[in-house]
């Protein structure tokens, strides 16, 4: 996913693309780089069940910053990597009691999680050591006994989420 290929002739009629540098992909899992998945928080929702890795923004293990960076990539958003560059950089921040809706991106110190709708976030933890969505009810109530109260939500432009 956001893998930058680069194609060697056209590969228009075959089921495989040939690499300048020699390999092959399928061509069903390659498009164009101005190609953007019009939903990325249903990218980040298809990472569920991935492990969480420290560092990792693939498939094999992803973190929490990862797993946003790369679904926003995917639907065409520059993001930074890490979440106090992604907290001060993206959308416009909104009261702590607003009513959460899907894309909402919540943080915490060190942690970032999406909103899947009004009352599921979705993140990349090391509490269940995987992604998980979860009822954000619960998610805060277990981040806040360890110290950790939210410290911002932000919300990205409606053009964007």
């Amino acid at each position: 996913m956001n893998a930058k290929l680069e194609i060697a002739g056209d590969a228009s009629s075959s089921r495989f693309i040939r690499l300048k540098q020699g390999y092959f992909a399928f061509a069903n899992h390659v498009a164009p780089l101005d190609q953007h998945q019009p939903d990325w928080v249903a990218v980040a929702e298809s990472f569920l069940g991935v492990p969480y890795v420290w560092g990792g923004k693939t498939f094999a293990g992803v973190d929490c910053s990862g797993l946003i960076q790369t679904a926003l990539e995917a639907g065409g958003i520059d993001a930074p990597r890490d979440t106090d560059l992604m907290e001060a950089a993206l959308g416009e921040t909104i009261p702590l009691d607003t009513r959460l809706r899907r894309g909402d991106l919540i943080f915490w110190r060190g942690h970032v999680g999406v909103m899947l709708d009004a009352a599921r976030l979705l993140h990349a933890n090391a509490f269940a050591m995987r992604v998980s969505a979860e009822p954000f009810a619960v998610a805060r109530k277990r981040i806040v006994a360890e110290g950790l109260p939210v410290q911002t939500i932000k919300r990205l432009s409606p053009d964007v989420a």
